[in-house]
């Protein structure tokens, strides 16, 4: 058993409706799931997009510095896990994830949709962030028709020019 909550854990609750960490709570607290496996129904899907202080057209350079603007954002099927804002100053020595974007619906395509949607009005600025990388994915046709392989992001950034990214 991996008792650690996996940065991933947006998505499984938005698809399933099933607070884990509420869960991991309760069991650490010698309580009973409310739940058995035969209830969980995936009802929804889910993307999530780590939204880094980094430079994808650098190589992931890190990128730290004082964020000037920070504008989330909103609207039904989107959520934002952050702990930013204008002004926060990223550091030199840290994890570089500035937040978590995760976006759902009933089906892929939305999720997708809301995604783009999403990344399109998410404003950072005063730092490079991974937030052009994620938006070129989403509009890539390999991740849209679902093709994509463990060897997906080598492939994309070599197809993809540089300056998509800056």
């Amino acid at each position: 058993m991996n008792t650690r909550v996996q940065v991933e854990h947006p998505v499984t609750e938005e698809v399933t409706g099933i607070d884990i960490i509420k869960q991991q709570i309760k069991i650490a607290n010698g309580e009973k799931l409310d739940f058995d496996q035969s209830d969980i129904k995936f009802e929804k899907h889910a993307i999530e997009c780590r939204i880094n202080a980094e430079d994808p057209a650098r190589n992931f350079v890190p990128s730290p510095g004082t964020i000037g603007l920070y504008y989330a954002p909103g609207g039904h099927g989107v959520r934002v896990d952050s702990h930013v804002y204008s002004g926060y100053t990223i550091p030199p020595h840290y994890d570089s994830m500035i937040g978590k974007l995760i976006c759902y619906g009933s089906t892929r395509k939305i999720a997708l949709e809301r995604a783009y949607r999403a990344l399109s009005e998410y404003l950072i600025r005063g730092i490079k962030t991974t937030i052009p990388l994620h938006k070129a994915i989403m509009a890539d046709p390999v991740f849209i028709e679902g093709k994509a392989t463990t060897a997906y992001m080598e492939d994309f950034m070599s197809r993809t020019p540089p300056d998509l990214f800056s």
